[in-house]
């Protein structure tokens, strides 16, 4: 029985139940019937537009990412003040480091004080390894890590090495991670986000400031030039750099009396990495909407040299790889003109 015959049934059973005669429900029954109908009718209609609203409204999302992506792969160039021909990059700021030589071979925007996103968590596993002495003490979850987390793979009440932690942080970008690490820090939450800020200072990051250690809050400044020397720094510890490494990670919760543990299986959030077409020695993603797409790496040319690369503010997820992509073949092709050894194109101040 359909819903229009459904409903005039019931108004019918009311009517006979208050005492209506048969002529009157079926006279009220004539005309309510039509009604009833062209509502249901209407009803259908506008469902249908909403849908085929949805359908196109996806496939226009799915034509502007194809078109993002096709004009993403295509590298561009500008001449700069010297008439060099340089990249011109889809992204707010943008640099390539030599960190043996502390020297700039291509910078757009390189001091540029940006939010940084994610990549904030490369100093929070500096800070943390700072005091770490026992990287299998297990770890309870607790709501305050887990909530409005964003991105986690935890769950309140889980009990995880630290160790397990730690991977979460810099490989799938676990702000639940970043959270009890700091919390577990001998330095107490407020001191471990002090001691981050100091670490900056330490390292002579002077557009760098920190507010809390997962990079959710847009108050995480940095530049990109700051990010290729913290990148570089923490790409070598010989506790970080080989997890920025790892394109994918599994590990088992700790059971608990009242419950099993269970198996986390993470990939790295860094394509470049998982696509093995660089050698890739560190490297962080970052996004929230007010940094954009952001990646910090250090990549190690056929040559054996390492250089650090950073995209800030790129337009998209794919974007931040392939301007990545063209920096380092840029840079592969023009080795031999800039020279590895030669005053680079900028040098910062």
């Amino acid at each position: 029985m359909n819903t229009v015959r459904l409903c005039v049934l019931w108004a019918g059973v009311g009517l006979f139940a208050t005492g209506a005669d048969a002529a009157t429900i079926q006279s009220l029954t004539s005309r309510v019937a039509p009604t009833l109908e062209a509502g249901t009718r209407t009803s259908a209609s506008a469902k249908a537009r909403a849908r085929a609203a949805r359908i196109r409204a996806a496939r226009a999302r799915a034509a502007r990412s194809s078109r993002a992506l096709a004009e993403a792969k295509v590298p561009r160039f500008r001449t700069d003040d010297a008439g060099n021909v340089v990249p011109d990059v889809r992204a707010a700021a943008a640099i390539i480091y030599d960190p043996a030589t502390g020297k700039v071979l291509y910078e757009e925007n390189a001091m540029d004080e940006r939010s940084i996103a994610s990549i904030t968590k490369v100093m929070t596993a500096i800070v943390f390894l700072e005091t770490a002495t026992d990287l299998n003490q297990e770890v309870q979850i607790v709501r305050a890590d887990t909530l409005r987390a964003s991105t986690t793979y935890l769950r309140t009440n889980d009990r995880v090495r630290v160790a397990d932690l730690l991977h979460l942080l810099l490989i799938p970008s676990d702000n639940a991670a970043a959270r009890a690490l700091a919390r577990i820090s001998p330095l107490g939450y407020d001191g471990f986000i002090a001691r981050m800020n100091q670490k900056a200072d330490d390292l002579g990051l002077d557009h760098t400031a920190y507010i809390d250690p997962s990079g959710l809050y847009a108050d995480n400044i940095s530049s990109a030039y700051d990010m290729a020397r913290l990148i570089s720094f923490a790409s070598e510890d010989d506790r970080i750099g080989p997890i920025m490494r790892t394109p994918e990670y599994s590990f088992r919760t700790v059971p608990a009396a009242n419950r099993a543990g269970r198996i986390v299986t993470v990939r790295s959030t860094n394509q470049i990495l998982r696509s093995g077409e660089i050698d890739v020695v560190g490297g962080k993603t970052g996004f929230i909407s007010k940094a954009g797409y952001c990646l910090a790496t250090l990549l190690k040319m056929p040559s054996g040299s390492s250089f650090a690369v950073v995209v800030l503010g790129a337009t998209s997820n794919l974007g931040r790889f392939w301007e990545t992509r063209h920096l380092m073949t840029w840079l592969s092709e023009h080795t031999g003109t800039i020279g590895l050894t030669t005053p680079a194109v900028s040098t910062a101040k």
